[in-house]
């Protein structure tokens, strides 16, 4: 049992998980945000995730039939293609002609409970790290 290898696979997610918690932080953060470098009103950024083996099978690395978790590792980050919410606001800066502006389409229910997913996950995550460092240094007792 190669207990550096759980620990290499815990750590990948705690990377993935910190990383998630970035892109709803920054959601959260651009919530009201109506006009962006790129024009147009800021889009929520989803994440995903995705696992080393199935990378690994892809590149043809799996070779001995047995194939090992590697880890997670982030797919991709990209824009929610959801419109958001157009409200009346003629004083707004951003309104047409017709005085409606749109809005992100942040909805910060959402991004709380995904916060505290992620937070959740990561927290067990690092619960499985400090589990394994436990065991390593009990193991390494037991040979004295």
């Amino acid at each position: 049992m190669n207990l550096i290898s759980g620990i290499d696979v815990t750590a990948s997610a705690l990377n993935a998980q910190k990383t998630r918690l970035d892109i709803i932080a920054q959601n959260i953060a651009n919530a009201q945000t109506t006009r962006t470098a790129a024009g147009g009103p800021y889009q929520r950024q989803l994440v995903s995730f995705e696992t080393e083996l199935l990378n690994q099978a892809v590149s043809g690395e799996i070779s001995s039939g047995q194939p090992s978790a590697k880890g997670v590792r982030i797919g991709a980050i990209k824009s929610d293609p959801t419109p958001g919410e157009r409200i009346r606001d003629p004083s707004h800066p951003d309104a047409d002609a017709q005085g409606m502006v749109t809005m992100p389409n942040v909805n910060l229910a959402y991004e709380m409970v995904d916060l505290i997913t992620a937070t959740r996950s990561y927290e067990a995550n690092l619960a499985v790290a400090k589990n394994g460092r436990e065991m390593a240094q009990r193991t390494l007792q037991i040979g004295q």
